[in-house]
């Protein structure tokens, strides 16, 4: 099988039921999901293997499911096949932003990516995935979707958010507050 197609050299990419304009807004939707996607990679090297060993497992089936993500954005008409994310997809993310959350300390301020390489990467993903959802949020203005992604993208970037606070936790590091917040947050319960 040959890598290259030819087939997108006139500025035309293929989706699940027919051919968009390279620069279509779906195309960015999903590509900005596939982008998340590279920096998941990229923020599970930088974690430890032992230590870490449930943060990389659930990364990896995040992965599978950013996939579907982008799978589901690929998707021209529901009619072709049914969605791929699910509700209870979105489900799973929120438990474990509950489990995670009560490995951390309280925190009172805002926070600024770092204390670590592996939390800072996951800030990254945090960020990217908050473009991914905005690119949906403006694709769904004009065409159907699969509501699930962008829930799913919602919660998702609350996940990366607190497993970076985790990261920095499980590696000893506090974190990094920012020195002109005020006290914004309010104890855990």
């Amino acid at each position: 099988m040959k890598i290259y197609t030819r087939t997108g050299d006139a500025g035309k990419t293929g989706v699940i039921g027919g051919r968009v304009d390279k620069d279509d807004v779906r195309v960015e939707a999903y590509g900005t999901v596939d982008e998340l996607n590279c920096f998941i990679g990229q923020a599970m090297g930088f974690l430890d293997a032992e230590r870490d060993a449930d943060l990389l497992a659930d990364l990896l089936q995040i992965q599978h499911e950013t996939f579907d993500c982008g799978s589901d954005l690929a998707l021209l008409k529901q009619e072709l096949r049914p969605y791929k994310v699910t509700a209870e997809m979105v489900d799973q993310l929120e438990a474990w932003i509950d489990k995670y959350d009560a490995e951390t300390p309280d925190i009172q301020r805002f926070i600024l990516p770092g204390g670590s390489q592996a939390s800072s990467a996951l800030h990254v993903c945090r960020t990217v995935c908050r473009r991914a959802e905005r690119r949906v949020v403006t694709l769904a203005r004009t065409q159907p979707i699969n509501e699930e992604v962008r829930r799913y993208l919602n919660r998702l970037s609350d996940l990366f958010f607190t497993i970076a606070r985790v990261a920095n936790h499980r590696a000893g590091n506090g974190d990094v507050e920012y020195i002109r917040s005020a006290e914004v947050f309010r104890r855990k319960s």
